[in-house]
């Protein structure tokens, strides 16, 4: 490590000017500081979040829970309402990285990371969520722009998320047994009109949605359906833990599963 200040400000407001002025906000810190560990980055600030009431706390507000984005993953995990009302988010939250992670790990966190192969960015866009930010509300389609990158300004801080409570939903991952990212998740949802989103992460170069396997499922929601699908493999990622043909198999059968797992 290396010196630098680290400011502890009570106030979304008072954080907000400091970010302006160049300090870089801490959250909770899984991807930041491991970052500065290997002089990745090198900032002379940091913004500390954890001490911003306004910040915390789960609440259900008519057909919509509203998490606050220094909230843990293991306090989205654990909530009773996530686990009344959409238990795939509660699912996917225990089982993010290891215990430590979410003990550590916020929402508001990893959303504004946008880690290409992190599970919350598969939830907010799978289920249509709206980012509440320091500035103004912002849609789960217009939020993710590739890889770590984000509709998010320089200045501006992700308070909540509000995520619509669906019909159905399932989370359905592989996990990278070395890093415990998922090589492919797929976040699956259905509305009370019956549409339905596919999220995928882990794939490609940032979280996306799958068009062709939405057009199958929203004229036929059954496993069936996925399956006729055809997954184009061009532009999806190939490294040593997977080809690209590979994946695109999985983001079919994955979806295959989930679908599976929402009819029960």
């Amino acid at each position: 490590m290396y010196a630098f200040t680290l400011e502890r400000p009570l106030s979304v407001a008072d954080a907000a000017k400091l970010v302006a002025a160049g300090a870089k906000p801490l959250a909770g810190g899984q991807t930041l500081l491991a970052s500065m560990k290997l002089r990745l980055s090198a900032p002379e600030q940091l913004v500390d979040l954890s001490g911003i009431k306004e910040l915390t706390g789960i609440r259900k507000d008519g057909n919509a829970l509203v998490i606050g984005a220094m909230s843990r993953h293991l306090d989205v995990a654990n909530n009773a309402d996530v686990k009344a009302a959409f238990p795939a988010l509660a699912d996917l939250a225990s089982r993010i990285g290891d215990r430590q992670v979410r003990a550590m790990g916020t929402i508001g966190g990893s959303v504004a990371n946008n880690d290409p192969a992190a599970c919350y960015p598969s939830a907010v866009l799978g289920s249509g969520a709206t980012v509440i930010t320091s500035k103004r509300e912002i849609a789960a389609d217009d939020f993710f722009q590739g890889l770590f990158t984000t509709a998010l300004e320089e200045d501006e801080l992700i308070t909540a998320i509000r995520f619509p409570i669906p019909k159905r939903a399932v989370y359905e991952k592989l996990r990278q047994k070395a890093s415990h990212f998922p090589l492919v998740g797929i976040f699956l949802t259905q509305s009370d009109s019956g549409a339905v989103r596919v999220a995928v992460t882990g794939a490609g170069n940032g979280v996306f949605r799958h068009a062709g396997l939405e057009a199958a499922l929203n004229q036929s929601f059954t496993a069936a359906s996925a399956a006729t699908v055809k997954i184009d493999a061009s532009d999806l990622n190939s490294d040593l833990h997977a080809s690209a043909a590979y994946r695109a198999n999985l983001i079919s059968v994955l979806t295959q599963r989930a679908v599976t797992k929402a009819l029960g």
